[in-house]
């Protein structure tokens, strides 16, 4: 991968207060470039398939395509305030935080097909879009993630549970076993030897 400036920037000519294009062709094509690298975006492309989004993830998706759009509507725009817009685009939309350079790859890539409209070059992005479209139609989506419990650290509350059931028990055997018998008492002897005959109380 090429190394990746994250201030390369566009920036409207002298005279012209936003980076749009006026020719519609020109400005629809630089729109599909954008809608392209954000479907590219892998890690978007995750939250979305697990809706971790909810169920309008696919929507908020395309919303993000929008707000990248919108940046355009400015005079100056560079790869870090793409980055940064499709970074808490994900925070805010899917409570998902990215630890990577996923996002700094799509925003250089955004800047790099505006340059290419800016020249005509739509071959990239029409590339793009067909292999999108091919994709879509043999339904070859990104794979749903399954979390799963993780078997190095198990739910040890239903353990905790038994073991508190186990251990009232054994503290009622335990209360139960602290009553000692009652010692029998010895026979008494007189003075003289004899031993003297104790007269038993009665059985109640």
């Amino acid at each position: 991968m090429n190394q990746i400036d994250p201030a390369e920037y566009v920036e409207a000519p002298e005279g012209v207060e936003t980076l749009r294009f006026n020719d519609a062709v020109q400005q629809a094509k630089f729109e599909l470039g954008v809608c392209m690298a954000v479907y590219k975006w892998e890690e978007l492309n995750t939250a979305v398939e697990n809706s971790w989004g909810g169920p309008n993830s696919s929507e908020k998706r395309d919303w993000i395509s929008g707000i990248v759009i919108e940046l355009f509507n400015e005079k100056i725009v560079d790869v870090t305030l793409i980055e940064e817009t499709l970074l808490y685009a994900m925070v805010d939309e899917f409570d998902t935080e990215i630890d990577n350079d996923s996002a700094l790859e799509i925003g250089a890539l955004v800047i790099k097909f505006y340059k290419q409209v800016m020249l005509q070059q739509y071959g990239v992005i029409e590339s793009m879009y067909h292999s999108w479209v091919n994709k879509k139609n043999t339904g070859d989506g990104a794979p749903k993630v399954v979390i799963a419990a993780d078997p190095n650290n198990p739910d040890v509350s239903d353990e905790d549970d038994d073991e508190d059931d186990d251990g009232n028990i054994n503290d009622d055997m335990n209360d139960s076993m602290d009553i000692e018998p009652e010692s029998k008492q010895g026979p008494i002897v007189d003075d003289d030897g004899f031993e003297l005959v104790q007269k038993k109380g009665r059985r109640r």
